[in-house]
């Protein structure tokens, strides 16, 4: 056989298409949905059931042989589908084992909330850093990529050998304040010295000044708020951080900034958790927080007060997952601002 004839019975054709599907795990897929059609897309079709003994199964029921997967799922609670947080981790890992097995070209996880992030240090003796372990076991499992938004904490992003795309929600949420028309001027406050810098952008991106609060935590999910650093009076004090919980420490900043004379209370987060007795405390006539901005990465449980307002995150994560696809810069979409920490 001739060098020629060898290399043509040998040559690969180069006319491959590749392409993307998207699957939401039961925590997200009101947020898949939302992702695929975005991208002009159908929602994967995909089989998750919980056995009465409370494991977890799940199924393709269509070929992902050669596709980039994206899988949506938040590793949060969804009383809706009856899901926990480790419902939803355990199922996410699943979705990936059974992807890999099915000759999936890339898996992408796309966590729009990255459970047991908070948990990204040791504080105390023979804890554990939870965070890490969730990096490690998605990538055990044979996670390619992830896809998250506003982590708690940067080093969450260093847990992980596989590359890290990390969005941030404050673009839509600096939009919104824009477009607002408040009669007060706005300040823009940070609940703790943790979050000033992105205070600080946020400030600027919205064209205001900014102030930070003294906060002490006796406790885990305890929080006690000293003073305001800034000239709060007579405003309409803006409170961000990157989630809130059980509002705790939200309820006691609004206090305290009504107490140094603010003319009123806005209070905005990427994820709203709203564990325990958050919605209790965060109705107006409890917390005299006027509104609470939010995003969807996490599914909002039954039960809300009035005043929480929800942003939807699909157009940015589904324009992410269009770069990501197609080799794109992901950055380019926040102009390279998307490490806030």
């Amino acid at each position: 056989m001739t060098i020629t004839e060898n290399s043509a019975a040998t040559t690969i054709p180069h006319d491959y298409s590749k392409r993307a599907m998207v699957f939401g795990g039961r925590s997200s897929q009101d947020l898949a949905a939302k992702i695929a059609g975005k991208l002009s897309l159908s929602v994967g079709d995909v089989t998750l059931k919980t056995f009465s003994d409370g494991e977890i199964y799940g199924r393709y029921e269509e070929s992902i042989r050669g596709a980039d997967v994206f899988l949506v799922q938040s590793t949060a609670a969804n009383a809706k589908a009856g899901m926990t947080p480790n419902d939803a981790l355990m199922e996410l890992m699943c979705m990936i084992d059974a992807a890999q097995g099915a000759s999936a070209h890339r898996i992408i996880a796309v966590m729009p909330w990255y459970g047991y992030a908070r948990q990204d240090k040791k504080s105390l003796p023979r804890e554990p850093i939870s965070a890490r372990v969730v990096a490690k076991a998605l990538e055990a499992i044979g996670t390619d990529r992830v896809l998250t938004m506003d982590l708690h904490a940067g080093q969450v992003q260093g847990f992980f050998e596989v590359p890290v795309d990390h969005m941030t929600a404050m673009p839509m949420l600096t939009q919104w304040f824009i477009d607002q028309h408040f009669d007060e001027e706005l300040v823009i406050v940070s609940p703790d010295a943790g979050r000033v810098k992105v205070a600080r952008n946020f400030a600027r991106k919205v064209g205001t000044h900014w102030a930070v609060m003294e906060k002490e935590r006796p406790a885990q999910q305890v929080a006690e708020i000293g003073y305001v650093v800034g000239d709060v009076k007579g405003k309409t004090a803006v409170l961000v951080d990157d989630m809130i919980d059980t509002a705790g420490t939200l309820c006691a900043a609004a206090k305290t900034v009504l107490d140094e004379g603010a003319a009123r209370v806005i209070a905005c987060a990427t994820h709203g958790v709203f564990s325990g007795p958050a919605f209790e405390r965060l109705a107006y006539e409890n917390s005299q927080i006027e509104k609470i901005v939010v995003t969807d990465t996490i599914p909002l449980r039954p039960g809300a007060p009035d005043n929480i307002h929800v942003l939807s995150t699909a157009g940015t994560l589904a324009d992410s997952i269009r770069r990501i696809f197609t080799d794109d810069s992901v950055s380019e979409i926040f102009a390279g601002e998307n490490q806030l920490f």
